[in-house]
Parts: C-alpha cells; sequence; structure tokens
C-alpha cells in the first residue's frame, strides 16, 4: 500500500498554498500554488487522483487547523507539524514558498516530520476562549501600569498603607484631581480602560464557568481533579485541561509532559561531561506559564485551607492523596533549593516542572474513574 502513496507538502499562507508531492518512484515536485479557498482546495484534490492514496502535511500556524478539517472531510489523511522540528540543513540560505513545499512533501515521505496535537471543534472553541481571557489579563496588566506610571510621573502617591488595586485604592484614584486639563483628560482615559480591561476579563471568565458546565465528562472530571492542588483554581484547571486534552492518550508519562511543557533544562554532554543550562522553552508556553504560576503556592508550609477543602470536596480519595503527597513533596523540594543558594525563580521554575507530574498523575486518575463510570 505504501508503495501507491503520494505525499503532499503544502506551505499554508492566509490567501495561497504552495504544493508539492513525493511520487511513489522516488520523484519531488513542485505542483504550483493554489487559492486558500475550500473550493480550490476541492478540485485540487480531485485532480490529484484517490483520496486514500494521499498523505498531506502542512507547517502549525496562524492558518490554524482549518485546511486539515477541509482535506479530512475530503478523505485525505492530513498531518499538522510543528515548524522548530522540521529538518533544516545548516547551509540551506535560500527560502521561498516552492522550496519549502518541496521540503515538508520529502521529509514527510521519509518519516522526519513530527505531528502536533489537533484538537477537536470543542477543545480548540474552550482552548480559544481560555486563551483570550489570557489575553485581555495581559491588556489589563498593560492598563494598569500605563496609569500608575502616569501617577508616578506627576507625583501622586496613595496614602500610607493601601494596597493597590484594592477597593480603598480605587476610591483614592477617584478623587484625584489635575490643575491642567490636559493631565485631567489622560487620567480619565487610562481610568476608563482599566475599567473597561476589568470588565472584559469579568465577562470572559463568566463564560469560561458557562461553557465548562457543558463540556464533556471527562473535561469536567479532569478541571475538577485538577482543583484539589495547591494553586490551582478554577480558571488555572481550566487552562491545563484546554492546553492538554487528552491526557492519557497523548502523554504516556509524566516525564513526556514536561517535556511538552518545555520547563526540563537544556543539556549539552559528550563523553563524562556533563552539562546543562536552562529550560528548553520548546513547548507550550500557555501550560508553562500557568504551572509555574501555580508553583508560588508551594514556597508555604503543606496546609488545608477553606477554600482549598472547597476544591476538593466531592472528588475522589485517591486525587486528594496525591494533591496532599504534592504539597509534601514540593515544599519540602523548595526549602531545600532555597537552602542551597538556588535563585529563587529558578527555584520556583524546577517546582513548576514537578508540578507538572502530579498534573498527569491527577488527569490519568481522573480520565480512568472517567471511563469506569461511562462504563458502569
Amino acid at each position: 500500500m505504501r508503495e501507491k502513496l503520494r505525499f503532499l507538502g503544502m506551505d499554508v499562507h492566509a490567501e495561497t498554498i504552495a504544493v508539492a508531492v513525493a511520487e511513489p518512484d522516488g520523484e519531488v515536485r513542485s505542483l504550483g500554488t493554489i487559492a486558500n479557498r475550500e473550493e480550490s482546495i476541492r478540485k485540487f484534490i480531485k485532480k490529484l487522483g484517490p483520496a486514500e492514496q494521499l498523505r498531506a502535511c502542512y507547517e502549525a500556524g496562524p492558518t490554524g487547523f482549518v485546511l486539515y478539517w477541509q482535506l479530512a472531510q475530503l478523505g485525505v489523511e492530513c498531518a499538522v507539524v510543528a515548524p522548530t522540528l522540521v529538518p533544516k540543513k545548516s547551509g540551506d540560505r535560500v527560502k521561498t514558498d516552492r522550496r519549502d513545499a518541496l521540503k515538508l512533501a520529502r521529509s514527510h515521505r521519509s518519516g522526519d516530520l513530527t505531528a502536533v496535537w489537533v484538537p477537536d471543534e470543542a477543545s480548540e472553541a474552550l482552548r480559544d476562549l481560555v486563551r483570550a481571557r489570557e489575553a485581555a489579563k495581559q491588556d489589563q496588566l498593560r492598563a494598569r501600569h500605563r496609569l500608575t506610571k502616569f501617577l508616578l510621573r506627576t507625583g501622586r502617591r496613595p496614602p500610607l498603607g493601601v494596597k493597590v488595586w484594592t477597593e480603598r485604592y480605587l476610591a483614592w484614584l477617584q478623587q484625584i484631581r489635575y490643575t491642567q486639563p490636559a493631565q485631567e483628560a489622560t487620567l480619565l482615559d487610562c481610568l476608563n480602560e482599566v475599567e473597561h480591561m476589568g470588565a472584559l476579563v469579568k465577562r470572559l471568565e463568566q463564560a469560561i464557568l458557562d461553557v465548562v458546565k457543558l463540556a464533556p465528562l471527562p473535561v469536567q472530571e479532569v478541571i475538577r481533579g485538577l482543583q484539589a492542588l495547591r494553586g490551582v483554581a478554577h480558571i488555572s484547571a481550566v487552562t491545563i485541561a484546554a492546553e492538554l486534552g487528552n491526557i492519557t492518550s497523548r502523554f504516556e508519562s509524566a516525564r513526556q509532559l514536561m517535556g511538552y511543557s518545555g520547563a526540563i533544562p537544556s543539556e549539552d554532554s559528550s563523553g563524562k561531561r556533563k552539562r546543562q543550562g536552562s529550560i528548553t522553552k520548546t513547548g507550550n508556553a500557555h501550560l508553562r506559564r500557568i504551572v509555574i504560576e501555580s508553583a508560588w503556592s508551594y514556597r508555604h508550609r503543606p496546609s488545608n485551607g477553606a477554600k482549598l477543602r472547597k476544591r476538593q470536596a466531592g472528588v475522589p480519595a485517591e486525587i486528594t492523596e496525591i494533591a496532599w503527597k504534592a504539597q509534601n513533596r514540593l515544599h519540602k523540594r523548595y526549602m531545600k533549593l532555597l537552602a542551597a543558594g538556588k535563585d529563587q525563580r529558578k527555584t520556583t521554575t524546577a517546582i513548576g516542572r514537578e508540578l507538572t507530574g502530579f498534573i498527569w498523575a491527577i488527569g490519568i486518575k481522573a480520565e480512568a474513574a472517567c471511563k469506569q463510570q461511562v462504563a458502569a
């Protein structure tokens, strides 16, 4: 069967797709450029012959997975590949759409490409919503920074004992007045932007709460289980679940998930020499950010506060045991690294890496329990 397969390499852009094919006899040739439109893709695939003999691939990028779903509807097996893992010759200094398509077709036929996980429609929609909320939080932080830096430049300081962005701080902001009309207009604009971004974040968080209630049962169970961990509240749990998808089918071990997060150290070893550097960051940046943020909670001694006990209500005992084990191990590890003179940020990154392993363990348990519940 493989002797009859034709491998397509597709360099996809917003308006065009450069296509190349690796023939069964070894020839690799360009097929030109087509419009990135559903009708054009359908006509092109029809000209190439039986869909079951085609194997297409293209690089993951801003065009998303639309082309993947279009090809799947046409019966063509497609792979969305990781751009950073596409083989590249060090001496190759010429980059064009045509050459990129030829390289993809050739590498796809030889099996040198690494495919990324393609989420289903519901998972992709939830991930888009979670990332929209993350972008809104970043915009909110920028708006707050613009306001506080403006106040700093104009010599306005909050009263002693008033913490920023508390109710007392917001009430103080409303009392500020400037004699210059230009500064007054600047202040009003900054305040309006802060209020606008705060309202946007609240709307998106409420939308996430509503959508999760309609999510598939395995996703809900994973979200509920992850909240048993210290430092992982509802939004954090939803973010992790949306970025990981089905943990059981995607990650065979905790170490594999750690590598996916990009929080493992880089290494340059040879012979007896072993040299490790900074973390690779060659994984999911959204997952890495939320896990390392959660890892800061483990600088505190192990305890189950009221909020954590509320989140753990109704969670299976085996998952709460994993969460308690995580508290004890990660806090002990945190204090040990600090005592050894390690930088606090590096220490927290190391704790985040180990926390990823506990996330994997809870995800596996939650999905297994859901399967047993459905089977029963």
